[in-house]
């Protein structure tokens, strides 16, 4: 049997990535340069959403088994994930 949080995250991730394989298929059917800059910049937005909530939904999967020490690096370490992405 799954586990239903891998279950869960799997799922997003599946989501995501037809998501993008529709988007790709979107831009070749648009055939326009600014019109692809506007389905790519959506695409933008939907990739950290599913990084945070997938990293979430680990999290809260394993929250038992984490010190709270090991909980604060985590959160350190996908902050500094989000700054590197948004930072320009």
């Amino acid at each position: 049997m799954i586990n239903k949080i891998v279950m869960s995250m799997a799922s997003l991730r599946i989501i995501s990535g037809s998501l993008e394989i529709l988007a790709a298929l979107l831009i070749l059917r648009l055939n326009q340069v600014d019109k692809a800059l506007l389905v790519n910049t959506g695409l933008a937005v939907v990739g950290p959403i599913v990084l945070l909530t997938t990293t979430t939904i680990g999290l809260i999967g394993i929250a038992d088994k984490l010190s709270w020490g090991k909980f604060a690096w985590v959160i350190v370490g996908v902050t500094c994930i989000f700054i590197g992405i948004l930072k320009k």
